[in-house]
């Protein structure tokens, strides 16, 4: 039985992530904050330096927010219409999820960054999600990276994370591009429970919302070829319904790969995270303690592989040990149940 519950958020205490240490989410909480474990501003005080302690903080948090999504929400790199896929999709998420999210507090060497040479780029964008919302943080990222071969790899990303207060699966996009007339699409909800163990979950989430029909849709264009990870580990990650697919225009050239993202890729791709929105942000789930133990355990375990086999080969190679690091360290802190 699933109850819709994004309209009940109406109010989020304010989160700041301290850059002294990033592998801990530190909070700082309005005073109607139930947390136990954020710092709290006095609600008694009345004294004019507190009052503009808090306002100080408070419009520094949104400058951040606000300058490191323009810079992550600006896809500098990519097509006019990869672009116009990553900005719906990121503005659908947001605008549903709204006041369910605080906003992003990276520090700014982390929002963007670069190797030394210039010839790497990427943007980071990640926000937490309020203490009673079932979101734990949503990920948006742009990477830039020059090949010696010539040409450029792209990448664009939004993912988004629950808590173990649900038991309902994540969110993944992803466009990888090597050329202008080759890419790869990931779109999934990678399950965060044995779905042979739990087939209740796999009619739920899976079977009843028909998710299988937009990869069998896409699959129909002639362009599109089925696209398999090197790594036998993710794979596993990855649900029944997964839209793994490598698209290739070399006939028809760029022009052809912009029809195709105009128009299968960009309605496909809001349709699954719409479902996504309904059926597993939104829906509530009654999660036992004993499924909360297991899913905590299993979501680090998989976390902690995304960082060791997507980022943690990836990263060094392209923006250098130091820079790498930094950023790794942040997103580890995230990644950490």
């Amino acid at each position: 039985m699933e109850v819709m519950i994004c309209d009940h958020f109406r109010c989020s205490p304010l989160s700041i992530l301290s850059s002294f240490s990033p592998s801990t989410r530190y909070h700082l909480s309005l005073p109607s904050s139930s947390s136990s474990s954020s710092f709290r501003l006095n609600p008694s005080s009345s004294s004019s330096s507190s009052s503009s302690l808090c306002s100080s903080r408070m419009e520094g948090t949104h400058q951040t927010h606000d300058h490191g999504r323009s810079k992550f929400i600006d896809f500098p790199f990519v097509s006019s219409a990869q672009k116009n896929v990553m900005v719906d999709l990121v503005s659908r998420l947001e605008n549903r999820l709204h006041s369910q999210l605080l906003p992003c507090t990276l520090p700014p060497d982390v929002q963007y960054y670069q190797s030394q040479t210039a010839t790497a780029q990427a943007s980071l964008h990640i926000r937490s999600g309020s203490d009673d919302s079932p979101v734990d943080f949503v990920l948006g990222s742009w990477v830039h990276s020059e090949l010696p071969t010539g040409g450029s790899l792209d990448i664009t990303s939004l993912s988004a994370y629950l808590k173990s207060s649900t038991d309902a699966p994540n969110f993944v996009f992803e466009m990888i591009r090597r050329s202008p007339t080759m890419l790869v699409l990931i779109l999934d909800f990678p399950p965060r429970k044995d779905l042979v163990l739990w087939p209740d979950d796999l009619k739920t989430f899976y079977e009843d919302t028909e998710l299988d029909t937009h990869r069998q849709a896409l699959e129909r264009v002639p362009e599109v070829q089925p696209y398999f990870s090197p790594s036998l580990c993710l794979r596993t990650v990855f649900s029944p319904t997964a839209i793994l697919v490598r698209i290739v225009t070399e006939n028809g050239g760029v022009e052809r790969m912009e029809e195709i993202i105009r128009d299968h890729l960009d309605p496909i791709s809001k349709q699954v995270l719409g479902i996504w929105l309904d059926h597993c942000a939104c829906a509530k789930r009654d999660v036992g303690e004993a499924e909360r133990a297991y899913l905590n355990k299993r979501d680090g375990l998989i976390r902690n592989k995304t960082i060791e086999i997507d980022l943690g080969s990836s990263f060094p190679r392209m923006f250098g040990p130091e820079v790498a690091n930094r950023v790794l360290q942040v997103i580890k802190g995230y990644f950490t149940v």
